[in-house]
C-alpha cells in the first residue's frame, strides 16, 4: 500500500505541508513561528545517506549496477526471504506480483477497500476484478471472516494490506489461502519492519511488496521492492521489470512483454544507507507514536491507534478516529487554518469515481468501512517531531473538534 502517489500516502510537498504559526492576536516571534512550523511528513536524511548517493554519482554507473543488487540482498535478509527484486515504486511491485502470478481477466482477487488506490490498480492493470472486503473496526485491516464469505469459484487470490504498519492476521490468512487453494499477496508497502508471531511482514504468502516513498520508514525517493521465497516468481518479475529481457539472452532480446520498472543506483544507495540504521529509525517513530498516544488519552472524543498484541507495528502514519457526530472534514479545515496540516485517511476505494464508472455504484456495500473511514484523521507524523510540537498539534486538534 501504500505514497499518496501518495505509493501508498502523502504526496509531493505542497504549500500546506509546511504552514505558518496559527493565527493569534499578536504576531508570533520568528523563533516561535519556526518552533511550530509543522510538516505532515518528512524524510530522515543524514550525511551518510547523502555521501552514499554522491559516491554512486561519482562512480558513473547510475543504473544496472552492484548497489541495486546489494540493496536487494539486504532487504531479503532483513525480511527473511530468499529473493528480492528492486523496482521503481510500490505500485510497480504490486503490479509485477499480480502479473507473475498469472492473474488476469475472469479472475477475482479479494482486497480491502480501506487502502491506497495502488492496491486495487495493480489488479485492474491486468484486467482482474477486485472484490472488496470489509475492514476490522479495531485493526483497520481486512476482516478475515468477511473475506471468507466472499470467496467464489472465480476467486484466485487474496491481497491483504498491512494498513498503516499494523500487520494483518497472517496466521488465519495463510490457513485460509491454503484451504481454498488461493495465492496470497502481501501489500506491505506501509509496513517495513512490522512483525507478527515472530515473522516480518512480507515473508508470508507468495510475495510481498514494499514501497520507499519519502514518508515511509526508509526512503529511496521513489522505489519499491518485491520479496518472495519463490524463485520462479522472482525471475519472472525481474524480467518484466527490465523490459521483458531474459537473464541469459542478448541485451536487445525480449522474451516477454515487460516494463521499465527498474530501480536506479542512486535510489538503491539511499535505501541501502537508510536500511543500515532501520532499527534506529523505527525506534524514533515508535517514540513519536507513544507521545501521541499518551497525550490523546486526555481527549475523550478521539481514539488513538491500538497496540499489536502478538507482534510489532512499524509506524507509517499516525491515524486517530474521531467520535461519531464530529465533522472530520471541518476539523481538518480548522486545523489547517490554524497552521497544522491533517488528512482524511483513506477514502474507501469502492466509492471512488473511477471504480463507480467501472463497476457501478457500490456505496453502502461495506458499511463498517464507510463509517470508520469518514472518521479517520491522520496527524502530522515523522521521526523528529518533539513533545512541544505534538502538544501543539493536539491543542489545535482539540480546538477544532466540531
Amino acid at each position: 500500500m501504500s505514497e499518496l502517489d501518495h505509493s501508498h500516502s502523502f504526496g509531493s510537498p505542497s504549500p500546506n505541508l509546511q504552514l505558518a504559526f496559527p493565527r493569534a492576536k499578536a504576531r508570533p516571534s520568528a523563533a516561535m513561528a519556526k518552533r511550530f512550523a509543522i510538516q505532515m511528513a518528512h524524510p530522515d536524511i543524514e550525511p551518510g545517506d547523502i555521501e552514499a548517493v554522491s559516491a554512486v554519482v561519482r562512480s558513473g554507473q547510475l543504473a544496472l549496477g552492484p548497489v541495486v543488487t546489494a540493496f536487494e540482498r539486504a532487504i531479503a535478509d532483513y525480511v527473511g526471504v530468499e529473493h528480492a527484486v528492486a523496482v521503481s515504486s510500490g505500485t510497480a511491485a504490486l503490479h509485477l506480483i499480480v502479473k507473475a502470478l498469472g492473474l488476469g481477466p475472469h479472475d477475482e482477487v479479494l482486497v480491502p477497500s480501506f487502502t491506497f488506490a495502488s492496491s486495487v490498480n495493480a489488479l485492474l492493470y491486468e484486467g482482474v476484478r477486485p472484490v472488496f472486503v470489509e475492514m476490522d473496526p479495531v485493526t483497520f485491516n481486512l476482516d478475515v471472516t468477511d473475506l471468507e464469505r466472499r470467496i467464489t469459484r472465480r476467486t484466485r487470490a487474496i491481497m491483504a494490506v498491512d494498513i498503516f504498519g499494523y500487520p494483518a492476521d497472517w496466521k488465519r490468512l495463510v490457513r485460509l489461502a491454503q484451504r481454498h487453494g488461493l495465492s496470497l499477496i502481501d501489500d506491505c508497502c506501509e509496513a517495513l519492519g512490522s512483525e507478527i508471531l515472530g515473522r516480518k511482514v512480507g515473508s508470508m504468502g507468495d510475495a510481498g511488496a514494499f514501497a520507499f516513498y519519502p514518508n515511509k520508514q526508509i526512503t529511496t525517493g521513489e522505489g519499491g521492492m518485491i520479496v518472495t521465497n519463490r524463485a520462479d516468481l522472482a525471475a519472472l518479475a525481474r524480467s518484466c521489470a527490465n523490459q521483458g529481457r531474459g537473464t541469459m539472452g542478448a541485451w536487445l532480446r525480449h522474451e516477454r512483454l515487460g516494463y521499465n520498472y527498474r530501480m536506479n543506483e542512486m535510489s538503491a544507495a539511499l535505501g541501502l544507507s537508510q536500511l543500515s540504521r532501520i532499527e534506529r529509525l523505527l525506534a524514533k517513530r515508535e517514540q513519536v507514536a507513544a507521545l501521541y498516544t499518551e497525550r490523546i488519552a486526555r481527549l475523550p472524543m478521539v481514539t488513538a491507534p491500538g497496540p499489536v498484541p502478538l507482534g510489532r507495528r512499524s509506524w507509517f502514519v499516525y491515524v486517530v478516529t474521531l467520535a461519531p457526530g464530529l465533522d472530520r472534514d471541518r476539523t481538518i479545515l480548522g486545523m489547517e487554518a490554524d497552521g497544522v496540516p491533517a488528512r482524511g485517511y483513506f477514502s474507501p476505494i469502492h466509492t471512488q469515481p473511477y471504480i463507480r464508472e467501472m463497476f457501478g455504484d457500490l456505496e453502502g456495500t461495506l458499511p463498517i468501512t464507510e463509517a470508520i473511514a469518514a472518521r479517520t484523521l491522520a496527524l502530522p507524523f515523522h521521526n523528529n517531531l518533539g513533545p512541544a510540537e505534538i502538544d501543539h498539534v493536539l491543542e489545535v486538534l482539540k480546538r477544532n473538534l466540531r
